[in-house]
């Protein structure tokens, strides 16, 4: 696997054996849960975000019933989630805006998405990859680890790197393929316990690359 194209070859081969049916790891109903899943997720864990949102969604489940509470009563719950008030804020604003602006609706465009508060490019690309069904590779710091640690890029940013990774993989498989390097990454080839010569993968694309030797200060 002397070139680019053949290593992502292997890693698309290799992930979808290794997880053949991924899934969001964020617990939703529908479009609106999903979309306030992955917006409080922002520096926070999935486990965590999953234990808070049953009390929030009890409550609000719908734009109108979250826009219906204070952005008081909404931080009181996801403040565990961190970044507070900032995204009790946001969900209150965008809630408003779906209402007044989109009838309710989650839009299915990304630069709809993208104008709600608080939703940045890798929320929408997850809520139109995920509740949509549109191609997307959302990059998040697993994803963007990786990618370098697999010479797939040498961006210097997640917006890079997604350009980098669309051009190397089919187009029909950035919906799972994303989840599934995300996967990978926190499973196997984490930040501290692989350097590029441990975990599987790594192994299989570099059989002669040398372990960094640490050295003691």
């Amino acid at each position: 696997m002397t070139t680019k194209t053949e290593r992502a070859a292997h890693v698309d081969r290799r992930l979808a054996e290794l997880y053949p049916a991924p899934a969001v790891p964020l617990d939703h109903r529908d479009a609106f849960t999903l979309l306030i899943a992955v917006l409080l997720s922002a520096q926070c864990t999935d486990k965590r975000v999953n234990l808070t949102t049953p009390a929030l969604f009890a409550l609000a489940a719908t734009p109108a019933k979250m826009a219906a509470l204070t952005v008081a009563q909404i931080d009181a719950i996801v403040r565990p989630c961190g970044l507070a008030p900032r995204k009790a804020q946001a969900i209150a604003g965008l809630s408003h805006i779906l209402i007044e602006k989109h009838g309710g609706q989650v839009p299915r465009t990304f630069e709809e998405l993208e104008e709600l508060p608080g939703v940045g490019h890798k929320t929408a690309s997850v809520v139109m990859a995920r509740a949509f069904g549109v191609a997307a590779f959302p990059v998040d710091t697993h994803i963007h680890r990786l990618a370098q640690r697999w010479q797939f890029t040498r961006g210097k940013n997640v917006g890079q790197t997604e350009a980098d990774l669309k051009k190397l993989f089919p187009r029909e498989h950035w919906n799972e393929l994303h989840l599934r390097i995300i996967f990978y990454g926190r499973e196997h080839c984490t930040a501290h316990a692989c350097d590029g010569t441990v975990c599987m993968i790594c192994r299989e694309l570099f059989p002669g690359r040398k372990r960094a030797v640490k050295t003691k200060k």
